[in-house]
């Protein structure tokens, strides 16, 4: 194993920690970067020896060390969850080279924009938007490496046609029904996977996000 990645293994439970922070604090319009972190219940400031991944929670319990109240398990969860996407990154993707890293990013922000989406029913622009420049930036990149294979084209086209496909079945929707029933967050989301895995790969993923939705229901009725 590189060191490279060693390190991206010891990084993800603190990546895990902030992206915690995204999920409570983003949807309400708290400050993330800037606003020190404390206990919602006696709102006394965490010490940085608190807020050691996985280990604080361990130490303390999942409780604040000054009033007690239960703190959760939000925060540990995502940072296991942030170390899983890693472990996947160093095991399935190239080890040489800065993939593990990029796999580990964008895994890190499909987390978070799951979790939003579960708790809020929002997923918020700052998150979706840069992932099609993203995904295009590293389709680009990946390109000069393989001779100029024209890989660049097929993922644009994926973001136009996930973006348009989706937003026109919203917009289908709504004729029809009167009421809003696919907003254009997971439009935006569509265009930023279409940029990641192209116009080809864009049924697969629709099938596999839609699985779980049409498992439920049948699951019921059986």
């Amino acid at each position: 194993m590189t060191l490279q990645n060693i390190f991206l293994l010891l990084f993800a439970p603190c990546v895990g920690g902030f992206l915690a922070l995204l999920v409570v604090r983003l949807p309400s319009g708290r400050r993330v970067v800037f606003g020190r972190s404390q206990c919602d219940s006696c709102e006394m400031q965490l010490a940085v020896w608190d807020m050691v991944p996985l280990v604080s929670s361990l130490v303390l319990r999942g409780c604040c060390r000054s009033c007690g109240a239960r703190i959760g398990l939000l925060a540990s969860g995502v940072e296991l969850l942030a170390l899983g996407i890693a472990v996947w990154a160093v095991l399935v993707l190239p080890p040489d080279g800065w993939l593990p890293w990029i796999g580990a990013a964008l895994g890190w922000l499909l987390l978070t924009l799951a979790l939003i989406d579960a708790r809020h029913f929002l997923l918020p622009d700052m998150l979706t938007l840069p992932l099609i420049p993203a995904g295009l930036l590293v389709t680009w990149w990946g390109d000069q490496s393989t001779a100029g294979s024209g890989l660049l084209l097929h993922h644009l086209a994926g973001a136009l046609v996930g973006f348009g496909g989706l937003s026109g079945i919203g917009w289908i929707y709504k004729r029809l029904r009167g009421r809003e029933g696919l907003g254009l967050g997971d439009a935006k989301l569509m265009a930023a996977v279409g940029a990641w895995v192209g116009w080809a790969g864009l049924g697969s993923v629709l099938l596999w996000a839609a699985l779980p939705a049409l498992v439920g229901p049948a699951a019921v009725l059986c």
